[in-house]
């Protein structure tokens, strides 16, 4: 395949949105609806050219059909980016336009929050569609998914030590915290309150500040924070950063954080296999903000006790997929995809391109 198409390979649906009057430009990547709507947040940044908002976005909705395929939901994979910068451009009217170009999809892609957005955004951009999720619960939504997401990671993480250490506690084990905002800040306070050692770094200041005086936390560098000699590593900022060179000098036994998209390659995920470091798929490691929006859409309306029970089973598929790639002899990115391609597979026909 050749020419435009090529780049969306795999997509079912790029749709770009533009409003001068509002100053909005969006892209909203539909990548599977096979299992439902296509699910997954907005996200709100000043990227440095409509590539980089394009190549993001193609790459975090690919990530979103095997996140919600692994969890169990009966939705589809979709993203969104806003090129601009939310702290000047995220105007009523911006996002009232952006909720019409979500309306204008049916249903097809359902939005929630995201690096750069908040739940008084989600409410905002409800007032124009429906498909929209994450609001506050006053305005009939579950809040703040980045609750359920640390909450999803912090159990993660004690089933990937179970696998590396044969012990599923983290009290004692040192574990380094890149990026402490809406997840990474209220898992420092998980392990904190387990007993754990915790090295943290951010690049503001003030969620540093947030966290620095907790028992056993210590501060380094952004840049160094992923290098230093921890049990556990979990990127919980941007993605990208598992590298051929990241990689080669990690000193931890597991990777485990929140933030998508965290191998630059996908051999990246071989080299940590072939090294014996265990890295947890982050897509399955991070499903509780989309488990808990993804109960929005229940017909009863969103359960904060049936949306718990969903994320406590996190470790338990991760525990399934360690056991599958030491079993294939496969990265347990690898195993990751296979389970979430076989449910698709066995369960997707009876949908297909999903209409509302």
């Amino acid at each position: 395949m050749k020419g435009t198409f090529a780049r969306f390979e795999g997509h079912e649906q790029v749709i770009f949105g533009n409003d001068p009057a509002t100053g909005l430009r969006c892209i909203i990547a539909i990548h599977s609806t096979q299992l439902g709507p296509a699910i997954g947040g907005t996200r709100f940044r000043p990227y440095d050219s409509d590539d980089d908002a394009l190549t993001d976005v193609l790459r975090l909705s690919t990530a979103m059909t095997a996140k919600a395929a692994c969890a169990g939901l009966d939705a589809g994979g979709g993203k969104a980016v806003i090129i601009g910068d939310p702290a000047t451009d995220a105007s009523e009217a911006l996002l009232r336009a952006y909720g019409r170009v979500i309306a204008s999809l049916g249903g097809r892609y359902v939005t929630a929050c995201d690096i750069g957005t908040t739940p008084a955004h989600m409410a905002t951009i409800g007032r124009e569609t429906r498909w929209v999720t994450g609001k506050e619960a006053v305005e009939g939504g579950s809040g703040d998914s980045g609750i359920m997401t640390a909450h999803g990671v912090h159990l993660a993480m004690q089933a990937a030590a179970a696998a590396a250490f044969g012990d599923a506690t983290l009290a004692g084990r040192h574990v380094a915290v890149q990026g402490l905002g809406k997840v990474g800040g209220r898992l420092v306070g998980h392990l904190v309150e387990e007993g754990a050692k915790v090295t943290v770094a951010d690049v503001f200041d003030e969620a540093v500040d947030r966290v620095a005086d907790l028992p056993g936390v210590e501060v380094v560098g952004v840049d160094e924070v992923l290098l230093v000699d921890a049990d556990v590593v979990s990127p919980n900022a941007l993605g990208g950063v598992l590298t051929a060179d990241t990689i080669d000098r990690l000193r931890a036994k597991v990777v485990c954080g929140g933030a998508n998209n965290q191998l630059a390659t996908p051999e990246d995920g071989a080299r940590l296999h072939e090294l014996g470091i265990l890295f947890a798929p982050d897509y399955v490691v991070n499903a509780g903000g989309l488990i808990s929006v993804a109960d929005e859409l229940h017909p009863g309306g969103h359960d904060p006790a049936r949306t718990r029970r969903r994320v406590d089973a996190i470790p338990a598929t991760l525990t399934r997929i360690i056991e599958r790639s030491r079993a294939d002899d496969v990265p347990t990115e690898v195993a990751a995809l296979r389970v979430a391609d076989e449910r698709i597979a066995s369960v997707g026909g009876l949908r297909g391109f999903w209409l509302p």
